[in-house]
This record gives structure tokens, C-alpha cells and sequence, in this order.
């Protein structure tokens, strides 16, 4: 069965109260305006303004995610959140080990592991970032990088219809070098051949593997064409309405085959 595309949207620390709900807000009416889309939609706001969105999101389609979770469901853990409590508060999806919570916040793949466990636990699809600083790249060491990050970040009872994977060059955010096609072919093979060996052929076929890296409108049908991207993570063109949406239209369209 044809992997049906994610379109995801990680607001990352912006917005105040009236900023999201404008954005939610135009993104509902895009939303509502094409109920038949051939992509699933997700903004992961804020822990702030995900109660607002929430409401203003309720019955559009799009879903809602958390930006981090903490690897326990509750106690003395001052200023994190837990996957619970973001499922409490009508999140779908959670985003763990992304490059920026690796990076500044020194999480492990031990740590993006558990945490992906959690969110399972709670409900909630994991969303798992994996990818390569510039100088791993440079240095040929992209795809060993990517095998371990992927097998050390995947907890037990990962499966396609729980995981997503996110593909996310660390060199390639928010740094106006963009990768290739064939770049980004050539890596989501990879990480699909290496889930077929963690997760098994028919797994491995179901498991969405999503694109994170400077992706805008002008670039968005290139990366989207391509046989083994599932969609986008975006980052900050998820805070434009209607640069996000356009993302979205740069599915293939075949995908419109694709069913519920």
C-alpha cells in the first residue's frame, strides 16, 4: 500500500499567542477548502499555544505534535513535559532527536530512544530526526552517521504505522546550502534499506521517511518527487501559511491515488 505523505510543521520558539492563532488560523481555511487533500498535515507549535491551536484546529484535519517529550511520563523533572500530557492536550505526534535538541541540548540516541518510547507509550507517533553535521559530511561519514543514529534512536515496538523518520542534514538548516536530489535519494535509500534490516521488508514499506532541510516552496517538488520521501519536516517556512501550504502542493500527483 503507498505510504501516504506527512507534511509537518515545526514552529520551533516563535510565536505569541495572537501569531498562532493567525497562522492556525489560515492554514484551517486552506485546510477546509480542499478536504479531499492526499496528504496528512501536522503543525507542532510552541508548548504555549498548543492548547489555542488546538481549539482553532479541531475538526480541520490537521493534527497537532510536540516539539520534545521527556523519556518519563511524570515527576521531578522541572520545566520538561511529558508525552501524556501532551496527548492530554490533543497532540498526534511528538518530534524527538532533532538536530537542535542533539545539539544544544545534548541529547543522546539513548536519550532520543527513550524519549520516542514515551511518546509511543502515550499514543503518540514518533516523529525520529536523524542526520549529519557539515563536518560528517564533508568527511564521507553521512551514511555511517545516519546507521547509527537510526538504529540506536529507534526504541522496541517501533513499527510503520507508530514512526516516522525525519531525514535532517544539520548542515543544511537554516544555512542557505541546500543538498542535492541526488543527495537526498541516495540517503533515504539508505535509511529505508537499513529499516528493512531493524524493522522487516513489510515494516520497513509503511514507515513514511520525511525530508528536514531548508525545504521551501521553490525547492519542495524536487525533494518531494523523489521515491523514498515521505514529506517534509519544515521549519521556517511552517510559519507562512501560505509558503506552507504550497509546500504541500508540491506532492507528485499521483500521491492524489494515495488512499485514506
Amino acid at each position: 500500500m503507498p505510504r501516504r505523505p506527512l507534511i509537518a510543521g515545526n514552529w520551533k520558539m516563535n510565536g505569541l499567542g495572537e501569531d498562532g492563532a493567525r497562522l492556525a488560523g489560515a492554514l484551517r481555511e486552506l485546510m477546509t477548502a480542499a478536504p479531499d487533500a492526499p496528504f496528512d498535515m501536522m503543525v507542532a507549535p510552541p508548548f504555549t499555544l498548543i492548547g489555542r491551536v488546538a481549539e482553532i484546529l479541531s475538526g480541520s484535519g490537521i493534527e497537532l505534535g510536540g516539539q520534545d517529550c521527556h523519556g518519563e511520563a511524570s515527576g521531578a523533572h522541572t520545566g520538561d513535559i511529558s508525552a501524556p500530557m501532551l496527548a492530554d492536550l490533543g497532540c498526534r505526534y511528538v518530534i524527538v532527536g532533532h538536530s537542535e535538541r542533539r545539539t544544544g541540548h545534548g541529547d543522546t540516541d539513548a536519550l532520543v530512544r527513550a524519549k520516542a518510547r514515551a511518546g509511543l507509550d502515550a499514543g503518540l507517533t514518533a516523529i525520529v530526526c536523524i542526520g549529519e553535521t557539515e563536518a560528517e559530511r564533508d568527511g564521507g561519514k553521512t551514511l555511517d552517521v545516519v546507521a547509527q543514529q537510526l538504529g540506536q534512536s529507534l526504541p522496541p515496538g517501533a513499527d510503520g504505522a507508530n514512526t516516522v523518520i525525519a531525514y535532517e542534514p544539520v548542515w543544511a538548516i537554516g544555512t542557505g546550502r541546500t543538498p542535492t536530489g541526488e543527495e537526498v535519494r541516495d540517503v533515504h535509500d539508505f535509511i529505508r534499506a537499513r529499516l528493512v534490516d531493524t524493522l522487516g521488508g513489510d515494516e520497513a514499506g509503511m514507515t513514511r521517511i520525511l525530508y528536514g532541510g531548508s525545504m521551501k516552496p521553490g525547492n519542495a517538488a524536487e525533494f518531494l518527487k523523489l521515491a523514498d520521501v515521505d514529506g517534509g519536516l519544515i521549519g521556517g517556512a511552517s510559519l507562512e501559511a501560505e509558503d506552507f501550504w504550497a509546500i504541500a502542493q508540491g506532492l507528485p500527483l499521483a500521491i492524489s491515488s494515495v488512499p485514506d
